[in-house]
């Protein structure tokens, strides 16, 4: 378990300087904020990389080039996972994050699904519009003229279109849709398996409007780097989201333990893992079009982990760190902070034993199954390391005397019958 071992050992080497003196609240906020900057950035330079291979993809379709941009998706995935943690206690990223990465979606929006997938229903009208097959169509009684699918297209007329939270127009999750397709295998082994013919020209395409969903695909790349690119100026030294964290500095720790409580127990625990789990659904995957979703999870736990230890390595191997929570936790109880310390990496070891699994061949899905031992034993690993730590996060907010802190939830973890009814 190579990832989890590096990753502690950078942890502890990384904040080894700070252990021994005293951390201002001022102190922490300030590396929390470079650090988020930092995550950002890199999630642009990976999405730029992305997008100049959906652009090569589009010019020259090939398998070669569906497979590169395909590998660009996956290797941005990486640090934006990092940066979930910044979610919930932090306005400006709630306000923003449904653009870039909101899930799941009603694919058939978009493009041409199985016949297996169904029609219309009434929840939601626009379920199987395929907006890349119909340059025209009528949408909430007007009519809208999609004869250029563009990023304004994506964003002003069809995410969530109807008011509906499952059509996800944009982000990382529609792109993922475009270049893997669906994932049709259930609980088998397999991810999508979209041929690169459906980007190719002339007599060559296949699913039609091969021209269209190139330009669909680079409209949204467009459009996540457009987004990536206006949330790292939030971060910047003058930007809004720095300004807002640093305004109150008792405000500002309430939002770090709430980023990272919310997205442990509710978000991660609960909406991510429980919950599929329960329903032995493979499409609650995460990255259920790439089988990617070994990866959200463990991400998204070392972006937790990068808070309470102050310390983010970037894409290009530098370090951001500085004084962090840690610090000010061990001020107060040095054996809570131990504790802390002690339920991050039981959580991350849990996350690396899934995806160590399923970079084995043992894909996520297949742990989703009814009756599958193996699967449940490592998934319920990770959620319940989730709950524990979330349990410590609780002390650290008592330790630190704050006040108005409430975690997110899931009818998966707090009230089981409900997801049933």
């Amino acid at each position: 378990m190579k990832l989890v071992t590096s990753s502690v050992a950078f942890i502890l080497a990384s904040t080894s300087a700070f252990a021994g003196g005293h951390a201002s609240q001022e102190a922490v906020l300030a590396n929390y904020a470079n650090i988020a900057e930092a995550k950002y950035a890199d999630s642009l330079a990976t999405a730029k990389v992305l997008q100049a291979a959906v652009a090569t993809l589009a010019d020259k379709p090939s398998a070669e080039n569906l497979e590169a941009a395909k590998k660009a998706w996956l290797a941005a995935r990486v640090p934006y996972q990092q940066t979930e943690v910044f979610r919930f206690g932090n306005a400006i990223v709630d306000d923003w994050e449904g653009k870039v990465n909101a899930w799941p979606l009603d694919e058939g929006l978009i493009d041409y699904v199985d016949a297996a997938y169904g029609g219309a229903t009434d929840e939601n009208a626009v379920a199987v519009l395929n907006v890349i097959a119909n340059p025209m169509f009528e949408l909430g009684g007007t009519t809208v003229d999609a004869t250029m699918i563009t990023p304004a297209l994506l964003e002003e007329t069809l995410q969530e279109a109807d008011g509906v939270e499952a059509n996800v127009a944009t982000g990382y999750h529609a792109i993922e849709f475009l270049l893997w397709g669906q994932d049709l295998n259930g609980h088998g082994a397999g991810a999508g398996a979209r041929p690169w013919t459906d980007y190719a020209a002339g007599d060559d395409c296949t699913g039609g409007n091969c021209d269209r969903r190139a330009e669909y695909l680079i409209a949204a790349t467009d459009l996540l780097v457009s987004d990536l690119d206006w949330m790292v100026a939030q971060w910047a030294e003058a930007g809004a989201a720095r300004a807002e964290l640093l305004a109150d500095q008792n405000a500002g720790i309430v939002a770090m333990l709430t980023g990272m409580g919310s997205l442990s127990y509710g978000e991660q625990a609960g909406e991510r893992m429980r919950l599929g789990l329960m329903l032995n659904d493979p499409e609650e995957e995460h990255d259920c079009f790439s089988d990617n979703t070994h990866n959200s999870h463990y991400y998204d736990g070392l972006g937790v982990q990068n808070v309470y230890f102050g310390a983010y390595t970037r894409i290009d191997g530098t370090v951001v760190s500085g004084p962090s929570l840690s610090n000010l936790v061990m001020a107060k109880d040095a054996a809570l902070d131990a504790e802390m310390k002690g339920k991050l990496f039981t959580t991350m070891k849990a996350l690396g034993a899934i995806k160590t699994a399923a970079e084995a061949g043992f894909a996520y899905d297949q742990m989703l199954e009814r009756g599958n031992d193996a699967g449940e034993a490592l998934v319920m690993g990770g959620v319940t390391g989730l709950i524990d730590q979330t349990k410590t996060i609780e002390r650290v907010v008592t330790a630190l005397e704050l006040e108005n802190i409430a975690f997110e939830g899931s009818d998966s973890l707090d009230n089981p019958t409900a997801v049933f009814n």
